[in-house]
């Protein structure tokens, strides 16, 4: 039997799950994340988790992996030494940005730096229209002659963005020819072979945000592979991408733009996989983990898509303060809120949580490697949520006295609080943080927070997923089995996919459709040699959408295309399309207006693989009690001994009363207050919550 491994490389730790066929038990792994060498965390993680389930090397047939190391060299500027050729005239493009101001009262409003700085943006006199004709032809001398300034200016990467190539790309392909005959050991990424659509600030930026990390990226998965082969793993190394697919090592070296948002997408992946399985098409996913929380909708089976996102932002929670990014990811919201944030005391006296995280190293002060700041984790032993002996099932132990001495110099002692309530304050205005951003997360869709269960996972998440539901008023949480490695899992719920894009924009009514057609064709055409090279041609799968507006309107929606060839004939049936999508995002339409086509998107999609995961065989124990211990319970603001329960031993058809605590090795399932909680026939928790007034 062929084995699978997934690994995704998070803020403190790196998660790994073993499964065989998919159908049945599966083996568990969580090292600490080794951000200076992250392979070695995956390497170290991967050896533990084939000894601990006896399983040879030999017998993995997929490493399927998502890592936030290309985040960290965006975020920390520890890329390439970049460039940026473009047309003449537009040099200062990627830095006038949109020209307006996202927060007009911020009189100290910060904007990213421009990857490539001016001195390192470059003008060739070339002009394509936007209707792709050549108005002005490039002058290759032009073109040498600049290779030969980029050589002298030490250049490591060079991003090609001319006006009007996602029309007419001649101009680019000449200038990347040119660039790898002169230029071999430099890094090149053409607009037009990574994001062929309109708005050339956003397609500048993705561009060079693409390039800044290619050689980060094709250093890493090739050292990554060739680790794997060495410790005798033959099998195919895949890359979760940010829009919930998975690609091949080759594809992932030559575009990690698309990996940015990996491991995020693959806990929403997994959320969804769950939901289909206990019969929720619609949920909300909050994944917790030791440097930030994730929420995410899950609206009729499936994660949301958005078509751009932003990285480096200057402030977290504002659109508009970071570099855009026009990829294909799955739509969530991310709060400077996990396991490791710390709690501090700020001017005015008041408690403040995150978005400042210790991290791996040193991490929490009860990791007793040389954190002194207190942390949401530490607040969580201190309430005595967390086992100090139990902690990844007893390979770390934890320090309680470490948490009580930080929590009690940094946060109790100056706001002359006992340690119990700087402890919960700590905890409820992290679960506060997290209930908001969801809720404005889940209105600004168009959906209603409240009627949507809460799938809890991540190494926090079960931890703190009874408090946010009580303040989002959620029915119900789902706690899987393997929270605390969830996006690790989510990797092997995934499909080989991957997105094209081509701009044509036209009134709805007098579109050239034979063009569209021929468009649509060629990149399904690419959608088959780029997943054709690992899965059969005729297992490969197509969804279509068109970007459409209001005529006059600046932005777009994505709205699906019917099966079948595209015609004049279809126009009404599209724009019906369009008016479902356009009034459940903002609960109106407009009669009568002209509507325009912008851009026309492919999916080309592999099969899904099958994935039914119980409980592993053998962990179960004689009983589900374990003992109990002193919780911290806020509806009496007191201490309370709490009944501890083993989870692995928690049969189908178990139910229990909270409060209560159930512990797995990865993660901590806490109830403070009333609630039902039963077992499913796949291991997941099932709490009802009760009504609130």
């Amino acid at each position: 039997m062929g084995y699978r491994v997934g690994a995704d490389i998070g803020g403190t730790f790196t998660d790994l799950v073993l499964v065989g066929d998919g159908e049945g038990s599966f083996e568990i792994g969580k090292v600490l994340t080794t951000p200076g060498a992250p392979d070695d965390a995956v390497m170290a993680g991967t050896i533990q988790v084939l000894a601990d389930a006896r399983v040879s090397a030999d017998a993995v047939e997929q490493v399927l992996h998502g890592t936030t190391l290309f985040t960290n060299a965006l975020i920390e500027r520890k890329g390439a030494r970049t460039a940026l050729i473009t047309t003449r005239g537009f040099r200062d493009a990627v830095e006038i940005a949109r020209e307006h101001r996202y927060d007009m009262y911020d009189l100290y409003m910060r904007r990213p730096e421009p990857l490539a700085p001016r001195h390192l943006r470059f003008e060739v006199d070339e002009r394509v229209l936007a209707d792709g004709t050549v108005r002005k032809a490039l002058e290759e001398s032009e073109v040498q002659a600049l290779a030969a300034r980029l050589a002298e200016e030490r250049v490591e990467a060079v991003a090609v963005c001319l006006i009007h190539a996602y029309r007419n790309d001649v101009h680019e392909r000449r200038i990347g020819e040119i660039l790898a005959r002169m230029l071999p050991d430099v890094a090149v990424t053409l607009s037009s072979r990574l994001v062929r659509e309109i708005r050339e600030y956003d397609r500048s930026s993705t561009t060079l945000a693409n390039v800044y990390v290619k050689r980060i990226a094709e250093s890493y998965l090739g050292r990554l592979r060739t680790r794997l082969k060495d410790a005798g793993i033959a099998g195919s190394l895949f890359v979760m991408q940010s829009n919930g697919g998975l690609c091949e090592v080759e594809t992932a070296r030559e575009f990690p733009i698309r990996l940015v948002e990996s491991g995020p997408a693959a806990g929403a992946l997994a959320a969804a996989h769950y939901g289909a399985l206990l019969g929720h098409k619609d949920l909300l996913s909050f994944d917790m983990g030791g440097t930030t929380a994730k929420a995410c909708v899950i609206a009729d089976g499936e994660p949301l898509i958005a078509s751009e996102f932003e990285v480096d932002r200057q402030y977290q929670f504002k659109k508009g303060s970071g570099l855009p990014v026009k990829i294909p990811a799955i739509e969530m919201i991310e709060i400077g809120t996990g396991g490791g944030s710390i709690a501090r005391v700020d001017a005015m006296s008041r408690l403040r949580v995150g978005p400042e995280s210790a991290g791996a190293r040193p991490g929490p002060a009860c990791y007793g490697l040389g954190g002194a700041e207190p942390t949401v984790t530490d607040a969580d032993l201190v309430l005595g949520y967390l086992d100090p002996e139990f902690f990844l099932g007893g390979r770390m132990r934890l320090d309680p006295d470490a948490a009580r001495k930080a929590i009690a110099e940094k946060v109790a002692g100056p706001l002359g609080l006992e340690l119990a309530e700087a402890a919960w304050g700590i905890h409820q205005l992290a679960n506060e943080s997290m209930a908001s951003a969801a809720r404005i997360h889940a209105i600004e869709r168009g959906k209603n927070a409240e009627k949507f269960p809460i799938f809890a996972f991540g190494g926090a998440g079960p931890v703190h997923a009874y408090g946010v539901a009580r303040i989002l008023r959620s029915p119900r949480i789902i706690y899987p089995m393997g929270a605390g490695v969830m996006s690790a899992i989510g990797f092997l719920t995934a499909p080989l996919s991957f997105d094209f894009v081509r701009s044509f924009p036209g009134p709805l009514d007098d579109l050239d459709w034979s063009r569209v057609a021929e468009l649509i064709g060629e990149m399904e055409e690419e959608g088959r040699r780029i997943l054709g090279r690992t899965i059969p041609p005729r297992s490969i799968r197509f969804r279509r959408f068109a970007d459409m507006r209001y005529r006059k309107q600046g932005y777009e929606v994505r709205v699906p295309l019917p099966e079948g060839a595209l015609s004049a004939a279809q126009r009404k049936t599209i724009r019906a399309a369009f008016e479902e999508v356009y009034k459940a995002l903002y609960g109106h339409t407009v009669a009568n207006a002209p509507v325009d086509v912008i851009s026309w998107r492919v999916i080309a999609l592999g099969p899904k693989p099958k994935l039914r995961l119980r409980p592993a065989a053998g962990r179960a124990r004689d009983a589900m009690a374990k003992g109990s211990r002193a919780v911290y319970l806020p509806e009496r603001k007191a201490y309370a001994q709490v009944a501890i329960y083993d989870r692995y031993a928690m049969a189908e058809g178990a139910v229990i009363e909270g409060p209560a605590i159930l512990e797995e090795r990865e993660a901590t399932v806490v109830v403070t207050g009333r609630a039902a909680i039963r077992v499913d026939p796949w291991g997941n928790l099932l709490v009802d919550m009760p009504d609130q007034p």
